[in-house]
């Protein structure tokens, strides 16, 4: 393999013991295709075993966005072309995106994301790499969120792992809110390390260019130390207590029902999104949740590729992706379309096994 190398969308390069993707689908944000997810898995798949990479960074050739999620619009289209969610590119979409993220997660080299711009869904799912090989990057420009309840989704590309082991609830109003957060709060929930303000970018690509890979993450935290208190306060530490109490209730219902007996404008707030929400697809996330705390993230992963397809058999996806972005109406008909019309059955039905363990697609994570 060269040193450099084009594919669409997605720029390798290894230089100085560092292979650096660089993400170039700016008009969509960077939105993962399927090439985009075969291009990343092939080249960390080649840079794992090779001597002259000694560290990953990956990052956009726009400060917009490091990835805004999947490709949403190829979703409905796909989903469209094959009711019942059988679309056999679909299928391998999220089969080998979340295997990325399962590559990604326990990648044997540091992997370092520059998480500069818009970074929501799939994007989060290439940037939350490992506790033991990740450095993830914010700046002031950061919009972090995993907004797929907006869309008749869940947050998945691993989100039942990583959002159900942020510390207290916060991962639960993140997931069934859909919540953008910037670097301060990001740093807080733990979904990020270390803040670079975006006039130091420049800098910190050059430190990238002239540090050797197995140097590479300790000298970029020397780099950030001296901004971290320029990511400024975390407003979710601020409504910590709230979000704790609220968001700790039993069900989405109960949460809900909480929020909306507290005059506290954050709780305000946060009942207001919860009701432009998919009701089924907050409690398929809440249940989701509670399982994921107690799981592993290969069986995370795995859980979520059934979710998925169930989803997709069910329409709410497609309803949700409708209404926000193809018609553009803003009124999703969501199914059932009241929080007090789901059923326990229902959500429970997102569960059941799509296929036997030795048929998983995901078996061999």
């Amino acid at each position: 393999m060269s040193a450099d190398a084009t594919r669409e969308h997605v720029q390798t390069r290894i230089a100085n013991g560092t292979g650096t993707f660089t993400l170039d689908r700016p008009k969509a944000l960077n939105s993962l295709s399927l090439d985009m997810v075969r291009a990343l898995t092939q080249t960390l798949l080649l840079w794992r075993d090779d001597p002259a990479v000694d560290a990953v960074v990956i990052a956009s050739s726009s400060e917009k966005a490091l990835c805004a999620g999947g490709d949403i619009r190829f979703f409905y289209e796909a989903g469209r072309a094959t009711p019942g969610g059988g679309s056999a590119l679909l299928e391998d979409f999220f089969t080998e995106e979340y295997a990325l993220n399962h590559l990604i997660h326990f990648y044997p080299k540091p992997y370092i994301a520059l998480m500069d711009g818009v970074v929501m869904g799939g994007g989060m799912g290439i940037a939350q790499g490992g506790p033991d090989c990740a450095l993830r990057i914010v700046t002031e420009r950061t919009k972090m969120a995993m907004p797929e309840v907006n869309i008749g989704l869940f947050p998945d590309v691993g989100g039942s792992h990583f959002l159900s082991h942020a510390p207290g609830k916060l991962g639960v109003y993140l997931g069934v809110t859909g919540a953008t957060i910037g670097a301060a709060d990001a740093l807080y929930v733990g979904l990020a390390d270390a803040f670079v303000p975006g006039e130091q970018m420049g800098a910190l690509h050059a430190l990238i260019e002239a540090t050797p890979g197995a140097q590479l993450p300790a000298a970029m935290r020397d780099f950030a130390a001296p901004f971290a208190q320029q990511a400024g306060a975390s407003k979710l530490q601020a409504a910590r207590s709230v979000i704790d109490r609220h968001f700790g209730a039993a069900s989405v219902s109960a949460i809900m029902a909480a929020l909306a007996g507290d005059d506290d404008p954050f709780a305000q707030q946060a009942l207001q999104a919860m009701r432009q929400r998919s009701p089924l697809m907050m409690c398929v996330t809440h249940e989701m949740l509670e399982r994921g705390a107690a799981m592993g993230v290969a069986d995370c992963l795995r859980m979520e590729r059934s979710v998925v397809r169930r989803n997709f058999e069910h329409g709410e996806v497609l309803e949700g992706v409708r209404a926000l972005v193809i018609d553009k109406d803003n009124r999703p008909a969501w199914n059932p379309p009241a929080l007090d019309a789901v059923t326990p059955d229902m959500v429970a039905r997102f569960f059941e096994p799509v296929w036997p363990d030795w048929a998983h697609p995901l078996r061999h994570l």
